[in-house]
């Protein structure tokens, strides 16, 4: 080619990704508040069947997840690929397949939920149909990505790529062999497996979602964003190294520790809850490593509200990392399971380490996608970051409050063995606990449209720009 032009990254489908996943993330967190206000406040279900909570919650649950956190992924892991390979996107056409594949998997999820149709597993409620687009589109994924770093211009992998990697192959063999199905209609199938075994295959695939959807991927975004926006090297590469086998080979085991006090053998629940005690190993040890990072310029994060999201996203990350194997030890496990005490858990990682470390990395992003070096408005990120530390706490501690107290209440027995409590009573005491948890919701929620609107206003007093590809090769 006799153009003297300099090569440019494939920066398109990053823009669109980001831009999607900020927009996904106001609506899978207001349908979050809603349906947190409709616990609250039940006639807020109108008697209207596809707003019901039974119908909304998985809606909320992937949008959040796939919509939001997925979206996220895509946008930092072909950002991260091209920069830390020092070449173009492989296959240009096949990534903006997955683009445009991955927002009609979650236009179909949004209406196919609400009406009802759902396989009712957890994380995986999409029909038969939605299920094989999310395997092509997948798969389209793994080739734009490992194409990618097949032909990079330098020979290292940086260790971010083995962390995307890695979360993008898990994924496939977790959603393939979990979404296993027997197809009645269009919209009605069967699991292969039955009673027991769909409940361990299930929950094999439900901590993995969390272990490799949620956890490796974001460590990917991880190891690229704090060191960049911090100006430091990564503190320590050889615990990089160590920290990522450790955390793919063990997270595939710890599964089980869902199904303590069920009809899963008791000695299939002792592996998982072992193997959730290991993981907080190469859990903390990634979470340091990411902290560490900042040695020697802590001051930055006195002026730097993006690393200030970054490096909270890692200390709830460290938070929930212990309170996850706590929970799985099965005398902890006896008085939390089926309280809010899982849902603060839950939402300790989700929006305290996925929802900023996402946040973090996307602010860093977006402005440079559009010829600018930060967002339109810095200070508008700062009041995002306290809106969203202090929805957080406030929703957690109420979550944490209101699980333990249900677990005592449940199971306080009188000298005659009769319950102290009736159920109607737990629920009765929970009230004012949900009424925080709207009101932390709603300040994460206003964060987010804070965000929204920031977006918007960086995208029109910028311009879409491609990365040049510079050489020699500099991550």
């Amino acid at each position: 080619m006799a153009s003297h032009q300099p090569a440019t990254y494939n920066d398109t489908v990053v823009r669109q990704f980001a831009i999607a996943a900020v927009v996904w993330g106001v609506v899978g967190m207001t349908v979050g508040v809603f349906i947190a206000s409709q616990l609250a406040w039940p006639e807020l279900n109108f008697g209207i069947p596809w707003l019901s909570y039974g119908r909304l919650r998985p809606l909320h649950t992937n949008a959040v997840i796939f919509a939001f956190g997925g979206c996220a992924l895509f946008a930092t892991s072909y950002h991260v690929v091209q920069r830390t390979c020092q070449t173009r996107l492989f296959a240009g056409p096949v990534a903006a397949f997955t683009f445009w594949g991955w927002q009609l998997v979650i236009l179909l999820t949004a209406i196919t939920l609400p009406m009802g149709f759902t396989t009712g597993k957890e994380y995986a409620e999409m029909e038969w149909p939605i299920d094989i687009l999310i395997t092509v589109v997948w798969l389209a994924y793994a080739l734009v990505f490992f194409g990618t770093v097949g032909t990079r211009k330098i020979r290292h992998i940086y260790v971010a790529n083995w962390f995307f990697g890695a979360f993008i192959i898990a994924v496939a063999l977790l959603h393939v062999v979990n979404s296993a199905e027997i197809p009645v209609t269009l919209t009605k199938s069967y699991s292969v497996y039955a009673g027991v075994q769909d409940a361990m295959v299930q929950w094999w695939y439900g901590h993995n979602a969390v272990g490799f959807f949620l956890t490796a991927g974001f460590l990917g975004m991880m190891y690229y964003y704090i060191p960049k926006q911090a100006g430091m090297p990564v503190y320590s590469y050889r615990l990089s190294i160590v920290h990522f086998w450790a955390l793919i080979f063990t997270y595939m085991w710890a599964g089980p520790h869902h199904l303590h006090y069920t009809a899963l053998p008791d000695w299939t629940q002792t592996v998982g809850m072992v193997f959730s005690l290991i993981l907080l190993a190469p859990s903390w040890g990634g979470m340091i490593n990411g902290i560490m990072t900042l040695s020697g310029a802590w001051y930055k994060l006195r002026d730097d509200a993006i690393l200030k999201f970054l490096i909270v996203a890692l200390s709830f990350y460290g938070m929930s990392t212990f309170e996850g194997p706590m929970m799985a030890i099965k005398t902890v496990n006896a008085l939390s399971h089926y309280t809010d005490w899982t849902v603060g858990h839950v939402h300790s990682g989700a929006l305290g380490w996925v929802g900023m470390i996402s946040i973090g990395s996307l602010y860093y992003l977006i402005p440079r996608m559009f010829g600018r070096t930060t967002m339109y408005s810095v200070p508008a990120i700062s009041l995002h970051f306290w809106a969203a530390t202090i929805g957080i706490v406030l929703y957690i501690a109420a979550m944490w409050i209101a699980g333990v107290m249900q677990g005592l209440m449940w199971r306080a027995v009188n000298p005659d063995g009769t319950l102290v409590y009736t159920f109607v009573e737990s629920v009765k005491a929970t009230y004012p606990f949900y009424v925080i948890r709207v009101a932390g919701g709603l300040l994460y929620l206003g964060g987010m449209i804070l965000m929204l609107w920031n977006t918007v206003m960086t995208v029109m007093v910028g311009r879409a720009v491609d990365g040049t590809i510079t050489q020699p090769a500099h991550a």
